[in-house]
Parts: C-alpha cells; structure tokens; sequence
C-alpha cells in the first residue's frame, strides 16, 4: 500500500446483511489459505503472549489474573489485523506478498492516525484490567475460601456467581464498545488518510446502522476467539489470521 497523503472524503455506510458477513468471511479463509505465512506470523505473536501470560499466572499462582487477560483478549484483538489487513489489499490488487513492504506499512503507521485510536484500544483494556480486579475484590476479596487455585468451589457461592454475572456484563460493554469503534475503524484508518476521531465515529456509525448484522459478527468473533484459545490458545495461529481478513472484506462491503 503506497502512503497516503491527501486528506480522504468520509465514505458512505451501506447496508449489509448476514449474506455480506458470510461472503467477507468466505474471503478471509481464501486469503489465510492464499498468504498463511503472514497469519502464523502475525497470530503467533499472540500465541506466544498467551503462553508466556499463563506461564507467568500459573506460575505465581495468581490465576484471576489470567482470567482477567482473557476475557479482556477481545479488545486488544485489533491489533493482530493491522498487518492482515494489508495482506489481504495486495491480494485483491494482485501485488506481490513482501515481507518488509507489509511489515513497512506497520511500521509508517506511527506517522499517522492509527497510534491515536491503538493508544485509546490499551486504556480499555487496561481500565479492564483495573475494574476486573476492582470486581473480584467486591465480590471475592473478603471471603475465607481465596485460593482460587485449588477452590474452585467459590464460584458456585452467590457472591461468586454475582462476581461473574457483573464481570462478564462489563467486559462485555468494554469489548462491545472497542468493538464498534474499530471494526471498520481501523481499516479505514489504514486504507485512507482520515483523523481517527472521525474514522471511530463513521465505525460507531456503521454498527448503528447495521445494528443485528454487526452484533452477529461480533458475537461470532467472541465465540471463536475464546473457543481458540482453549487448546492453549493455539486455535488463535488459524482464528486470528482468518478473522483479520475477514473483517477487511468487511469493511469494504460496509464503507463506500
């Protein structure tokens, strides 16, 4: 992708439909089987975080915490497409796949918007990180069985089951939230020059227009992201990649 430097238009929101997601979806698998060096790469990096996250949690026997990070993994899920996304646009204009042109577009971002909305992605999350703690001290903090290690039996408490019901409803709105603001924000950030404020708010836009579609989309990229993160969070090498380029099609079938 050549650099932009002319300020772009605000482009038109259209209507889509489940057929749009299907397609956008059917895209993203062609392009995963097209380039799926640069989805290992790119979803390895967060195989490798998860790893080292539950290592480190395991480990000191602060368990919560790798609850916390999971459930938070959603809102920082963005950040695997950005490079995908580029995979997938010289796919379309049938240019060549090269490392560095594709890791160079990464890298010229810091020269324009997309470090603005990546920096407003990291303090959702870590005011996530802040209220899931918050959350477990609540419900949790004074209770006599805290070894949540080998007490599993806490949950199944009233005041472990309120604890989940309430973290689950804030994550939700914190993901929901990072969600609508990014999900053609940030390619629209990459394939044209815009200010982020006004490429969040055409993505904010775009979800309220397509309210049920967006909602299954985002539905479906909760539901596959936690259920690739299971078998050690190995799922996220194929789940990531796909999604990435996935929401790229999107995006195009969203944005004139």
């Amino acid at each position: 992708m050549s650099d932009i430097t002319a300020p772009s238009p605000v482009p038109e929101i259209r209507q889509i439909t489940r057929a749009d997601v299907a397609a956008s979806l059917a895209k993203g698998w062609r392009d995963f089987l097209a380039a799926p060096m640069f989805g290992a790469f790119f979803g390895g990096f967060y195989v490798i975080c998860g790893l080292i996250l539950a290592w480190i949690t395991l480990g000191t026997g602060q368990v919560y915490w790798l609850a916390v990070a999971v459930f938070g993994f959603p809102i920082l899920g963005p950040f695997t497409a950005v490079g995908l996304y580029e995979v997938s646009h010289r796919i379309e204009n049938n240019d060549p796949l090269d490392w560095s042109e594709i890791l160079g577009v990464i890298w010229r971002q810091k020269e324009r918007q997309l470090p603005w909305i990546s920096a407003i992605i990291i303090v959702i999350f870590l005011f996530w990180s802040f209220i899931g703690h918050m959350i477990f001290a609540l419900f949790l903090g004074l209770s006599t069985m805290t070894n949540v290690t080998t007490s599993y039996e806490i949950y199944q408490t009233t005041n472990g089951i309120l604890m989940l019901l309430v973290g689950t409803g804030v994550g939700a709105v914190l993901a929901g939230v990072t969600f609508a603001i990014t999900v053609t924000g940030l390619p629209l950030l990459l394939d044209r020059e815009i200010d982020f404020v006004t490429a969040m708010i055409v993505s904010f836009q775009s979800v309220l227009r397509n309210f049920w579609v967006m909602t299954l989309w985002g539905l479906f990229v909760s539901v596959t992201v936690f259920a690739a993160m299971v078998p050690l969070f190995l799922g996220l090498l194929v789940v990531l990649p796909v999604l990435g380029h996935a929401t790229w099609h999107l995006y195009h079938a969203t944005l004139d």
